[in-house]
């Protein structure tokens, strides 16, 4: 039995709010940035462009379909394909998104100073916008559409796909096309220079810049690295049993995040315990928790 859809005024409110907020910056980012620097990022947004260029010059459009109205009319067909991936809750929460989006580009962004200047500042700042104001809209779990949509369509369905894959040949597709449109090489550079540009923000705001290490060890000397890592490092460490598959030896595998100067520290600990340890460093965005980031 699904779940009926609820709407508290107050979250209501404040979702509309930070879509508001949100889409200012990312229509500042699409429109008095890209578009006007004659270059599309990926995504629904640099494809409207496209539309809202190969329209102007066609008597019946009347000066050509406008950025905000083609973003509607893109994400109709792909809002209809990728709803049952999305759930009843998100997909309203994005549809509400996208017509906030949409009529500020439209109505707001065209009276607004636009940049003139260099086409890769327009890309940079302009990324920085962009990925600021959709940072604002996926913090209250709602979305843009457009390639956004597809991307979580295709990944739930293909699992094993990776979302960065998928995400770069969606948005590859339209900056190759903004490329043609604009009829140089320089245009499709600029608007993967945004994309990436954009990408990275969201990732930043989202995720925190504090990025930290996860160490994994495999070895035969847990319980003293463990006391050896608390007393000298300050930092917790996590114990599991493992067994290995080739020799049948017991071992312990142990868990430690630390920040990237400390990861010299823990090593050394190791090594000086038990010179025949297995050591992975891996990369970790964020962490939560005690000694670390608190609970948001």
């Amino acid at each position: 039995m699904k779940r009926p859809l609820k709407i508290d005024p107050k979250t209501f409110f404040v979702d509309v709010l930070f879509d508001v907020v949100g889409c200012v910056l990312y229509g500042a980012g699409i429109y008095n940035f890209a578009y006007t620097a004659n270059f599309a990022p990926g995504g629904v947004s640099g494809l409207s462009i496209l539309v809202h260029i190969l329209t102007k010059n066609i008597p019946f459009f009347h000066g050509g379909i406008s950025i905000g109205l083609a973003m509607i009319l893109i994400n109709i067909p792909v809002v209809i394909f990728c709803f049952k991936a999305l759930g009843l809750e998100f997909f309203f929460r994005s549809v509400k998104t996208i017509v906030i989006s949409s009529l500020i580009v439209d109505h707001l962004m065209p009276h607004l100073w636009t940049y003139q200047g260099s086409p890769m500042l327009a890309a940079i700042f302009g990324g920085v916008l962009a990925g600021a104001g959709l940072s604002c809209i996926y913090m209250r779990d709602s979305s843009t559409g457009g390639s956004d949509f597809v991307i979580l369509a295709i990944q739930k369905k293909n699992p094993h796909l990776s979302i960065g894959m998928v995400s770069l040949a969606v948005d590859g597709v339209v900056i190759l096309l903004g490329g043609i449109v604009y009829g140089t090489v320089d245009a499709a550079l600029y608007g993967l220079l945004m994309t990436i540009t954009y990408s990275l923000i969201i990732d930043k705001i989202m995720l925190g810049t504090d990025s930290r290490k996860l160490l994994t060890i495999i070895t035969a000397n847990g319980d003293e690295i463990s006391r050896r890592i608390n007393d000298e490092v300050a930092r917790g460490v996590t114990i599991m049993s493992g067994r290995g598959a080739y020799t049948g030896e017991e071992r312990d595998i142990l868990l430690c995040a630390c920040s990237n100067a400390q990861v010299y520290k823990v090593k050394r600990i190791v090594y000086a315990l038990d010179e025949k340890s297995f050591i992975m460093v891996s990369s970790v965005d964020a962490a939560y928790g005690e000694g670390f980031k608190p609970r948001e």
